[in-house]
């Protein structure tokens, strides 16, 4: 694998054995470059705080596919509407929340904006069907607002490790194996 693979973990993190944890240990086994930064303070995080300590971490590795997680994308969105986002080849928005999100500690986020582009060659989406925090036709907008695919997961709630998501064979396929 020669590209280089930052994942962007949401509200919380994405700690063993959530999906990006498994995806990034298998980028090392097969010989790639990867980035899994933990965000600081996971669980209560702030626009500001995340944006600055990305873009600090963007100035020492330059990704050439990005995956995010959840909050993530929201961040990329932020980042890309201050054209602050790197260019790159490959994008991955794995269950972004709705752009309308209400919830207080996540309140620095939202209203998401739309930028005019997500800085990427090649845009994904992937989304449940029953995600509690975005419904499939918002995410079905996105993607037709950024020329993107989509990728729906049938029952995978928010497509994290509470929702059954350790080894996730559709990222792996996409990230490790279509290089």
């Amino acid at each position: 694998m020669s590209d280089r693979v930052l994942i962007l973990h949401g509200w919380g993190g994405s700690d063993y054995p959530h999906w990006q944890a498994i995806l990034a240990t298998k980028i090392a086994k097969n010989y790639g470059t990867v980035s899994f930064p933990l965000i600081q303070h996971p669980h209560f995080p702030h626009l500001n705080r995340w944006k600055k300590e990305i873009l600090k971490h963007l100035e020492k590795f330059t990704p050439d596919i990005v995956v995010c997680h959840s909050l993530a994308n929201t961040l990329w969105l932020h980042l890309c509407s201050e054209m602050k986002a790197p260019h790159i080849k490959k994008l991955y928005m794995v269950s972004p929340p709705s752009i309308h999100t209400k919830h207080d500690i996540l309140k620095s986020f939202f209203p998401a904006p739309l930028p005019e582009s997500l800085n990427a060659d090649s845009v994904k989406f992937a989304v449940s069907d029953n995600d509690p925090w975005v419904s499939v036709d918002e995410v079905k907008e996105l993607a037709n607002r950024y020329n993107a695919s989509l990728h729906i997961e049938p029952n995978g709630g928010h497509l994290n490790i509470e929702s059954g998501f350790g080894e996730w064979e559709w990222i792996e396929k996409e990230i490790i194996y279509n290089d």
